[in-house]
Parts: structure tokens; C-alpha cells; sequence
């Protein structure tokens, strides 16, 4: 076993320890993770989104920051901003809690237009600006952002230009009755977020990010990926479809599953699991498909049953 693998294996079992029966969440926010990209978490309150956010953060001994997104909510109150100091006469720049390894941004639905533009820029560009000067983020940079996909009174959806900024999204849903009963059982004393130690450390982190593009990807794989990716522009139900953004969050994500499985290489599996997850967040139905009950992951999996898998 590699020194990767072991280090995977461990945090595997540091997030299964505090987020019971959820191991298909866990390696997708791990796919987020390593392969650099962002996660967008939709569930109800209460599954466990805050809690993996911090598990995973102290998994890593990186830093961790939480910002509640509200209608008040302002650009400043994320990114930081300039403050005088009188006795100096000077401005000096407070950073804000966007300046961390790990930012769980919940419920970020709920912020104004302009504020969930500062953190998504924040997200691309890896870098705030304010009053002309640039301040990089830390590295790594991994944002977990929450939406409650059932409550909409108060809240400004994300346009798709702003979902496509996410590498993939996600739902942890509901646990398995013997899973939440594990659950229980496991706070009755206390809560284990409070045992977790860390089983990596945050030049690993970034030793696993730069793995993740040493990953091969064959050439009938990524031709594969780039045509499951076309297929989306042309169907008959979709207005718009997934961008060369997309394309490249496909890509990285295939490599970062195929490391994630001790492989160092991508095949069409790779494609096939994550299609949904990666890509569906990133179609515009048309209105038709809309009011006929039709869901982006039900295009996207008939798109893959229909496509010809490479040998």
C-alpha cells in the first residue's frame, strides 16, 4: 500500500466515524477536494453538512472557518476589508473568514446577488481584490456551500453561470435506519468530533492535489468524456448545455476518483460515476422538460446509457 493510499484510508475512516453510512458522500467530497475544485451540498438541515465540513478540516489539521449566509450579508463580511487606524493615519486590510483551507459557506442561497458574487470570484480566481490590491487565499482553498433545496421564501438561487463555478454537487440525504442508530449511540456520551484527531497534514493535502494530475487519462477516455460532454449541447431537452468548464471539472474529477481507488489511471468508469454528480447541476432544461417532471440527472443518465463505452 502507498503512502497516499494509507493517508486516504485514514481519513476515510476519520469521516465514516463521525458521518455514519454516508461513504459515497465522503469520497465524493474527497473527489472535490483533490481534484482543487468546490462542492455544493443540497439537503435539509440537520444530515450532517456541518459536521463532515469540520471533520474534514481537523482530518487534515488545516484551518476551518464557518459563514452564515444571511440577506445582510455583505462582500466585506467575507473577503475582509480596509480599516483606519487612527494613530498610524493608514489603512490596514483585516482579513476576513474567507482567508482559510476549509470555508463552509451554509446556506448560501440566502445571501444577496452581489454577496455570493464576492465568494464564487473568490472561488475562481483564488484571490480577493480590494481598493485595487490583491491578496491570494491560502492554499489549499476548498469551499463546502449548502442550499436547502426544499425552502425558498428569502432566497436568491444560484443562476447556472454561478452553479458552474461548482466542480460537483451533491446530497447526503437521510441515513439508513442502522446508521442513524449507530449514530445515536455514538453521541450518547459525547460528541466524536471532539476525539477527531488529525491523520494528515496540510503538505500531504497538497501532495494528493498535485498526485491527482500526475493521474493518466488515456486518449479513448477522454475522447469518451468529451463526447458525453457534446451530447449534452444537442439534446433535444436541454437549453444549455455543459460548458468546456464543465469539461475540464469532468476531467479532473475522473482523475481525482482514479487516485482516490489507488489507480493511476482514469477509465470510463471514472466518466460514468461521476457524470451526474459533476455535469447535471450544469444543464438549463428547456421549459418543456421542466413542467413534464424531467430532471437533469435523468438526461445525463440516459446520455451515458446511450453512449458507446471505449475498450
Amino acid at each position: 500500500m502507498t503512502t497516499n493510499e494509507k493517508t486516504l484510508d485514514g481519513v476515510r475512516a476519520q469521516l465514516g466515524g463521525v458521518i455514519q453510512g454516508k461513504a459515497e458522500a465522503i469520497e465524493l467530497v474527497l473527489v472535490g477536494l483533490l481534484a482543487g475544485g468546490h462542492v455544493l451540498v443540497e439537503d435539509v438541515p440537520g444530515v450532517g453538512k456541518t459536521t463532515l465540513s469540520k471533520a474534514l478540516a481537523r482530518a487534515f489539521a488545516v484551518r476551518f472557518s464557518r459563514v452564515q449566509f444571511t440577506p445582510d450579508l455583505l462582500p466585506a463580511d467575507i473577503v475582509g476589508s480596509r480599516v483606519l487606524d487612527p494613530r498610524q493615519g493608514t489603512f490596514t486590510f483585516h482579513e476576513g473568514p474567507i482567508f482559510t483551507h476549509v470555508l463552509l459557506a451554509d446556506e448560501i442561497n440566502r445571501a444577496s446577488p452581489r454577496t455570493q458574487s464576492a465568494l464564487l470570484e473568490a472561488m475562481s480566481e483564488a484571490q480577493v481584490t480590494i481598493d485595487g490590491e490583491t491578496h491570494r487565499l491560502p492554499r489549499p482553498f476548498f469551499v463546502i456551500a449548502t442550499q436547502n433545496p426544499h425552502e425558498f421564501a428569502g432566497t436568491y438561487p444560484l443562476p447556472e453561470a454561478q452553479l458552474d463555478r461548482f466542480l460537483l454537487r451533491l446530497g447526503l440525504g437521510y441515513p439508513a435506519p442502522e446508521a442513524e442508530l449507530a449514530m445515536l449511540y455514538a453521541r450518547q456520551q459525547r460528541d466524536p468530533l471532539e476525539g477527531l484527531g488529525a491523520v494528515a497534514t496540510e503538505d500531504q493535502l497538497l501532495a494528493l492535489q498535485a498526485a491527482v494530475r500526475e493521474v493518466e487519462v488515456k486518449e479513448p477516455v477522454g475522447r469518451y468524456l468529451q463526447a458525453l460532454v457534446a451530447s449534452t449541447r444537442g439534446h433535444r431537452e436541454v437549453q444549455l448545455g455543459v460548458s468546456p468548464r464543465g469539461a475540464l471539472a469532468l476531467f479532473r474529477a475522473a482523475q481525482a476518483r482514479a487516485l482516490l481507488q489507488g489507480r493511476g489511471f482514469a477509465t470510463p468508469g471514472d466518466v460514468q460515476a461521476l457524470a451526474i454528480p459533476v455535469l447535471a447541476h450544469r444543464l438549463q432544461l428547456t421549459a418543456e422538460a421542466r413542467y413534464g417532471g424531467r430532471g437533469a440527472d435523468a438526461v445525463i443518465l440516459e446520455l451515458v446509457r446511450g453512449l458507446r463505452v471505449p475498450l
